[in-house]
Formats: C-alpha cells, sequence, structure tokens
C-alpha cells in the first residue's frame, strides 16, 4: 500500500468513528501479514527428489513402473530418519540444476556427481559412493585404450559427467570422429545405439554400466581398464542452505552407524560399498 492510498484510506475510515477505524486498522495489518516463507529445505514436510529414472541402478523404473533403486532406498531412509515425506519426480537431466533453484525439485539425487563446476550452482551432502567414468564397447572392438578413441564414434549422456571428464582431456576429445562426443538424452539410448553398432564406444558411470553389463550379458562388452578419472557422488542441495546440508548429512552418519546404509547396498551391489 502507497502512502498516498494509505492517507486516503484514514480520511475514509475516520468518517465511520474511531472504534471502525481501530478495527479496521488491525485488520488491515492482518491483511498484510503474509505467512514466513520456508528459509531452508529443511523446513518443509516434503522433499520433491528429481532424478533420471532410466538410471538403473540408482533410480529406475521397474517392470511395474515403480520408480526404484539404491539412491531411492537411501532417500526414503533419509526421509524417514528426518520426518520428511518423499516423493520423486523424474526430470529432464540437463535440466536439474535449474528445476532445484527454481524450487521445482528440492533435492538432485540419482548418481550426482561432485564437481567444481556445479559447487558453483549447488551446495552437496556429504560423499556417499565413490565411482568412476568408464570406457565401454563391443567385445568384438579393436579399441584396447583410450588413445584408440581418436577418430571414433563415442556416445554419452548430455550435460553429464561423463562429457566433463572427457572435455578435460581436450586433445583426444576432440580427435573422435566429429570433434566431440555423440549425446543422448539417457545412458540408456547412447548403450542402444552401442550393441546396434552406431556407436564405437560409451562413456558412463562404472556403477551404471557395470549394472547395465551383467543384466544384458557380459559376454558381449568390454569395460577398458583406462578411464576417464575417479570421482564421488553427493546430494545437490540449494546454494548456501547449510541447514539442510548439515541436517543431511548428520541423518546419513546415522544411517552409516546402524547399518541401514550397508542394508541397502547389499540390497542392489551385493556388498556395503557406501562411505
Amino acid at each position: 500500500m502507497t502512502m498516498k492510498n494509505l492517507i486516503t484510506k484514514i480520511i475514509t475510515l475516520s468518517l465511520m468513528g474511531s472504534f471502525v477505524l481501530g478495527v479496521a486498522g488491525c485488520s488491515t495489518k492482518g491483511n498484510n501479514a503474509a505467512a514466513p516463507a520456508a528459509e531452508s529445505t529443511l523446513d518443509q514436510s516434503v522433499w520433491v527428489v528429481g532424478l533420471d529414472d532410466l538410471f538403473a541402478p540408482m533410480g529406475f523404473r521397474d517392470e511395474k513402473g515403480e520408480i526404484v533403486g539404491f539412491d531411492v532406498d537411501i532417500a526414503k531412509a533419509i526421509g524417514e530418519k528426518l520426518e520428511k515425506e518423499i516423493q520423486f519426480q523424474p526430470i529432464n537431466w540437463d535440466m536439474k540444476e535449474s528445476e532445484l533453484n527454481a524450487g521445482n525439485i528440492d533435492l538432485i539425487w540419482n548418481g550426482y556427481t561432485i564437481t567444481d563446476e556445479r559447487k558453483e550452482k549447488v551446495s552437496f551432502s556429504v560423499p556417499y559412493l565413490d565411482n568412476k567414468q568408464v570406457i565401454v564397447t563391443l567385445a568384438a572392438s579393436d579399441i584396447k585404450a583410450k588413445a584408440d578413441l581418436a577418430g571414433k564414434r563415442v556416445g554419452a549422456q548430455s550435460e553429464s559427467s561423463a562429457v566433463s571428464a572427457m572435455e578435460k582431456d581436450s586433445a583426444l576429445y576432440q580427435s573422435f570422429d566429429g570433434g566431440k562426443a555423440i549425446t543422448f538424452e539417457d545412458n540408456n539410448q547412447a548403450l542402444m545405439d552401442l550393441e546396434a553398432g552406431r556407436l564405437d564406444a560409451v562413456v558412463a558411470d562404472e556403477i551404471l554400466l557395470r549394472y547395465y553389463i551383467t543384466l544384458k550379458g557380459q559376454e558381449k562388452f568390454t569395460v577398458l581398464d583406462e578411464n576417464f578419472g575417479d570421482e564421488q557422488y553427493g546430494v545437490g542441495i540449494r546454494k548456501d542452505d547449510s541447514r539442510m546440508v548439515d541436517a543431511f548429512n548428520a541423518a546419513y552418519a546415522e544411517l552409516k552407524e546402524d547399518g541401514t546404509l550397508k542394508a541397502i547396498s547389499e540390497k542392489w551391489f551385493g556388498e556395503d560399498i557406501t562411505k
């Protein structure tokens, strides 16, 4: 309300008597008092987790169409520990940070690699899993080392840490057929093109590729000894939300201590690989 409008309203109300003016004044104050906005994701009773629902075994759809996976189970355990309702929202992985900072999701949690570039956009939880960006080819391929990727058709998921890792080796990256990687909306599409012979290699998260190969048949593929670097997974939280980061990390530590994380990891990987 502007000063001019306020003065006009006071004059009008004064004609109705001081009692009415007093009541109206209280009413006006009440109407202008907006509910305080949540200062932290921690203040919310429902957390929306953004994920790529084709990223097995971290978060994906089972034969019934239900979203399941290693990260999904841990998210549910964290939600139970902190008494929060967890909802899972498939998103365009290219837009993950934008979705988080726009408030459309509350957490990025689906094999989300911690990088310096991403730290500029989001806050991260403690690392909870180690990973590598590995190179997979068909078993009959003549690609035996990273250097053999020169002139080859190399695929990866768009806006993924695999692309970022390859770009760091700029000379090799620019030597690929087309001068860069061929990118896809998700890793499944890239791997299907590899199987169909439209790609010579795919670079992706070791955890995803090992799981995929197990399902498709070990004899069909080769994972090279060389890779594009080690990395760690973390959960993306809104930038500077230190309360949320601290509460999340404390809950995670409790789940590690009480054996919950070990049980979830053994369910999906047959061993405890959590940090």
